[in-house]
């Protein structure tokens, strides 16, 4: 399945740099390096807590707080996948 992705463009010439090296394409390449990404995240059992859980503590982790806290991530993921990190430069 394609997909559009951005990468920024000093990312990107050393991806195109390292997959000639290693004789693969820059697709294999990528998708190697997600799927090692995907492996390292599911040895851990669970994704890195976000920042905002850190600083409330206790009332984000309470149990009748999880699922409230899992919608509210969603949200907050929703929204940062839109910004265009070049907006804020």
């Amino acid at each position: 399945m394609k997909r559009m992705i951005e990468i920024p463009e000093e990312t990107l010439q050393r991806a195109k740099t390292l997959a000639a090296a290693n004789g693969v394409t820059v697709k294999q390449l990528v998708a190697e390096a997600l799927e090692d990404k995907l492996s390292q995240c599911a040895k851990r059992g669970k994704a890195k807590e976000p920042a905002w859980i850190k600083l409330h503590g206790a009332f984000a982790k309470t149990k009748a707080m999880r699922a409230e806290t899992r919608r509210i991530q969603k949200i907050i993921d929703g929204e940062f996948e839109r910004i265009d990190p070049e907006d804020w430069k």
